[in-house]
């Protein structure tokens, strides 16, 4: 109790903020902003390497940085020392590695302007686009369907499928019914496979997909739909068909599919799992149904 009783708080506190710098109003703002700028930029550089195969590299590189503390810990010399190796070989190599993300972030931040860089509407913008470009596939669903026009469209989400669209033709285009519908039309060179949307674009058609491994499934559904699921299998994507034969719309989530959809019911799907999961990204939204 001495002890305690002779410790004057007051002054510790004074002696700990005058260390700090929080006495000086203004070493505090300089600080908040510059812990700030770091923050935004380690934010934007995730994000920009997110989609790439860079992101499997970082990854991979944190791993190895983490197996070597815990081994020079545990006081496993050999392991230690190959791994600090390892990692001396990956720091000269990283410039390599990383050459294509390192120019495209640099020619991003050419292009960008002031505000492009701060981006703050970007969540209002993106919500207005992905609504628009659901509309645009209700819409080729509904006429495909009616003329009984066979499609398969899969919709990226959190789970990137860059393996998935490297197996068909690059397009990088705006979605449009039009569009849509002109790459199903039968007997054209990209109408067989599946068509990959990400970022509300376009991203590739023609695209081949692994097939499930479900053998409960009914003997009708056809390869678009073993398609469909098999990508939902492995990814959270969203999987769209059109039956050629039936002309019916189905709904594939998280191996899960949905017959028979009217175009309203697609909608709400789409804006359920596209639009309201953004907006509310902790309450997990599932399309279930069952598979007849």
């Amino acid at each position: 109790m001495d002890l305690f009783d002779s410790i004057n708080l007051r002054d510790l506190f004074n002696n700990f903020a005058g260390y700090m710098g929080l006495n000086d109003p203004l070493y505090t703002i300089k600080a908040i902003i510059d812990v700030s700028i770091v923050t935004w930029v380690i934010y934007k550089l995730i994000i920009l390497v997110r989609e790439t195969r860079a992101w499997q590299l970082i990854k991979g590189i944190l791993l190895i940085l983490v197996a070597t503390e815990m081994s020079g810990f545990l006081g496993f010399k050999t392991i230690n020392f190959l791994l600090q190796s390892m990692l001396s070989v990956l720091a000269i190599g990283a410039i390599v590695l990383f050459q294509p993300e390192l120019r495209r972030a640099l020619e991003k931040i050419g292009r960008s302007r002031f505000k492009d860089l701060l981006n703050f509407d970007d969540a209002v913008n993106f919500r207005v686009q992905t609504t628009a470009v659901i509309e645009e596939i209700v819409k080729a669903c509904q006429d495909m369907a009616s003329r009984y026009v066979g499609a398969l469209i899969v919709i990226e989400r959190d789970v990137k499928i860059g393996e998935i669209i490297n197996t068909g033709t690059q397009l990088d285009s705006h979605v449009s019914s039009e569009l849509i519908i002109n790459l199903f039309v039968p007997d054209t060179p990209l109408h067989d496979g599946a068509l990959v949307i990400r970022d509300n674009k376009i991203k590739a058609a023609a695209c081949f997909l692994p097939l499930t491994d479900n053998p409960n499934l009914s003997k009708e559904l056809g390869t678009r739909h073993r398609a469909a699921l098999g990508i939902t299998e492995v990814s959270d994507s969203i999987a769209i068909v059109v039956s050629e034969e039936s002309g019916k719309i189905s709904f594939a989530l998280n191996g899960g599919l949905t017959r028979n959809l009217t175009p309203d019911t697609l909608r709400k799907a789409l804006n359920k799992n596209m639009v309201e999961q953004e907006t509310n990204p902790k309450k997990l939204i599932l399309w279930r149904g069952k598979t007849k």
